[in-house]
């Protein structure tokens, strides 16, 4: 090329528009028509524009004609990244590198990609490539040493970090924020070695350095007690205590250090506490889980607790106690006493405490009383309380989840809707009713509760994707299942699928950020995350339902409406008939108005988007694809998408029970018996007495007996073999869990269940 467009750095810079001008003058030249990096280039600035396609054209034109550049490899590399084709982009780039091994961008955006793809042994490879070549930079030796850490050799990542840590030049009394996280990830590598004693020494060493403070008390703290030093673990408990005395985590530390002999010695630890720290909560509530039921202090803790909360008027309290219910005896204690203030508060008419107590009191009870199935109590005491004070938000809110519970939730949205009314600012009640309106499957009602809080100018519903408001998603996925409206509700676990593989790539851009930023803590804590990102509820709750939806449309699919509706008036009568297609006709027409409607909103929305679009030069790739009901719902093999939902939660939800059985379901349909056999060992290992699982095992001796009498040629017999043995152990493993769980519910003096077991013990 001509020397005046050698050193042009219009992509650099983000000139996209002047780089198209220079690369239309350099290929305007007959000599250099068909120069390839030139035609790679000005492919990669059309995909910054977003015309894919062109940009495609380009790029494969300019490698044709120079196939041995590293230029337009690596621009091959970045238009595969930009669509997210990972394994492809690292392809190029590996070669480019063949033309080009020390090019430092390319091996910088290599070790990104297998980052990204979690090619740790590749990524450490790279990296010490970037360590020699520039082994004066920072990134290169924090790369290099997070190589290592990933890969689990912890030792190795110390010494490089230390090694590292040499070349800084820092002052003893100077606090250099990037050199303290530095300092902390070196302990955290040391104490994930098993290295405490060095750990320790490291933290005592660097100090005065660090500018987490609270973190290296904490620190101490953990190491102390793993080096069996627990004096000195005492007195950095305690410190910590004074610090923050509403931390569980510092009175388990304590615990540990002090090594109680008994539960007499454990609770005389909280007592001391509360000496120490008399407005303290939380050393109050802690001995009520390991002190039992009977025990003589168990009453005057709870009720000292109780008493202090109630008076308070603190509305979280039942929250606070609720992982006591596990206990009865413990549960007859908190009515008992609950109750009886209650009724001394009644009788004694508010002489000593204020009329807010017995609000309180009526609030807890109704909270406790539909937590133990009784919601007709739990009503009175509601509705107690309402009448007393009619204005306050938290008591309809808990009439509201009585209801639910009770399994009314048209009632129980009804009740949600009049605690917002009493704050239309509440963000939360806001929140709390759309999401109640959408169980009651009121969908519109709750889109326009939403609306409330969402941007102006477009739907509330498009807002909300926006912001990956996932909570509303899953719940109007499971609205639109209960309608049978299968399209938008697999439009919106697709919707949900979306957000955790957006979710999945956001963490591209901290991968050098970190690096940059020393963040290197939060930084492995993020990748750790990312690698288990889809056990995330949410996203659990939407794979389930997709592939429940998936399965319901395998079995029984979507028809055609027009022949659905030519096969129903084939028996109707003319004045039938007549009737229905005015009927047709009417909805056809108000069908029609709330399309003209719905299209109205979506221009303006694609215009405000396209304004957008123009504004900003920096986007890279087109549109994704949209998803629309109607053809999600009339997929072409729902199997094969029902397994794309499966796949995650066979990896990383295996203690689920639920998902060895929806893998059987879609395995049964799809004949495959060895993948059934699996599912159903895994759930028998998990909760043998499911009856789901049951169903499932009935069904699977069925197929595999037609399978064993079908033709013997076609099946090995050493997979029969495996099948019917591992079947037999299964099955009677499930038939004894079934039949211990029978005798622990049916009454053995009644009669009438004494027949009944029987019948039931012969069919198992």
């Amino acid at each position: 090329l001509p020397c005046q467009f050698i050193g042009m750095l219009c992509y650099e810079h983000k000139q996209y528009r002047n780089g198209l001008k220079f690369c239309k003058q350099i290929l305007g030249n007959p000599k250099f028509a068909e120069h390839g990096e030139t035609l790679a280039m000005k492919g990669l600035t059309l995909n910054c524009l977003g015309k894919k396609e062109e940009a495609y054209d380009l790029v494969r034109r300019g490698l044709r004609n120079d196939l041995r550049s590293h230029v337009c490899w690596h621009v091959y590399g970045l238009l595969q990244r930009s669509d997210k084709k990972y394994d492809e982009a690292i392809k190029c780039y590996r070669n480019a590198l063949k033309w080009d091994k020390d090019n430092l961008q390319i091996l910088r955006d290599l070790s990104l990609l297998q980052i990204q793809m979690r090619d740790l042994e590749g990524y450490r490879e790279t990296r010490y490539q970037l360590l020699q070549l520039r082994p004066a930079q920072r990134a290169s030796w924090i790369g290099y040493a997070v190589a290592y850490h990933l890969l689990e050799d912890f030792e190795m990542a110390a010494k490089i970090v230390e090694e590292f840590r040499k070349t800084q030049q820092t002052s003893l009394d100077k606090v250099d924020y990037e050199y303290s996280e530095l300092l902390l990830y070196q302990n955290q590598v040391l104490r994930e070695a098993g290295l405490y004693k060095e750990a320790l020494d490291h933290l005592n060493n660097y100090e005065k350095q660090i500018c987490d403070k609270l973190a290296v008390e904490e620190t101490r703290g953990e190491l102390l007690l793993k080096l069996e030093r627990p004096e000195e673990a005492c007195e950095v408990y305690r410190k910590l205590q004074e610090r923050n005395p509403e931390n569980w985590a510092y009175y388990q530390g304590l615990e540990k250090a002090l090594k109680p002999g008994g539960v007499e010695e454990r609770q005389k630890i909280y007592e001391d506490s509360w000496v120490k720290f008399p407005k303290g909560l939380v050393p109050r509530r802690l001995p009520l889980n390991f002190l039992t039921g009977k025990h003589s202090k168990f009453r005057e803790c709870l009720d000292s607790y109780l008493r202090i909360n109630l008076s308070k008027g603190c509305p979280p309290v039942f929250t606070t106690l609720k992982s006591l219910y596990t206990d009865k005896e413990k549960v007859t204690i908190i009515e008992e006493l609950v109750v009886g203030y209650e009724s001394s508060l009644k009788s004694y008419d508010g002489k000593e405490e204020p009329p807010t107590t017995l609000l309180w009191v009526q609030y807890f009870l109704a909270q406790h009383f539909d937590f133990i199935d009784q919601p007709s109590v739990a009503l009175e005491y509601i509705n107690a309380a309402i009448d007393s004070t009619p204005t306050l938000i938290e008591l309809f809110l808990i009439k509201a989840k009585i209801y639910k519970h009770a399994g009314n939730i048209k009632e129980a949205a009804r009740w949600m809707d009049e605690a917002q009314a009493l704050d239309t600012a509440d963000r939360f009640i806001n929140s709390k009713c759309a999401k109640y309106m959408l169980k009651a499957g009121l969908v519109k009602e709750a889109e326009e509760m939403c609306s409330k809080f969402t941007r102006e100018g477009t739907s509330a519903v498009e807002n909300l994707n926006e912001m990956q408001c996932m909570w509303f998603q899953t719940e109007c996925a499971l609205a639109y299942k209960a309608m049978n409206k299968y399209g938008e509700a697999l439009k919106k676990c697709h919707e949900i699928e979306r957000h955790f593989v957006e979710i999945t790539d956001d963490q591209f851009d901290f991968h050098t950020y970190c690096m940059r930023k020393m963040t290197l803590r939060s930084y492995v804590d993020l990748l750790k995350l990312e690698d288990v990102l889809r056990q995330h509820p949410f996203y659990y709750k939407a794979a389930r339902t997709a592939i429940q939806m998936y399965l319901a449309l395998h079995d029984k699919p979507l028809t055609d409406d027009s022949k659905e509706s030519q096969a129903n008036t084939e028996n109707l009568t003319d004045k039938e008939l007549k009737k229905l297609r005015n009927k047709q006709r009417r909805a056809q027409k108000k069908a029609q108005l709330e399309e003209e409607k719905k299209n109205a909103e979506k221009e303006k929305q694609l215009k405000n988007q396209k304004k957008k679009k123009e504004d900003d030069d920096e986007e890279i790739g087109g549109p994704k694809e949209e998803l629309i009901p109607d053809k999600l719902a009339k997929v072409e093999n729902p199997l094969e998408e029902a397994v794309k939902f499966l796949i995650p939660l066979k990896n990383l939800v295996r203690n689920k029970i639920e998902t060895h059985l929806l893998a059987f379901e879609i395995y049964f349909r799809k004949e495959k018996y060895l993948l059934m056999l699996q599912s159903i060992k895994r759930a028998v290992a998990i909760e043998p007495s499911n009856p789901w699982l049951h169903q499932c095992l009935v069904r699977f001796f069925k197929g595999g007996e037609l399978m064993f009498n079908a033709d013997k040629a076609d099946t090995h017999r050493d997979m029969d073999i495996l099948i019917c043995h591992s079947f037999s152990n299964c099955y009677e493993r499930v038939r004894r869990a079934v039949f211990r769980s029978l005798q622990s519910t049916i009454s053995p003096l009644d009669g009438t269940s004494c027949t009944l077991k029987g019948k039931v013990q012969h069919w198992l």
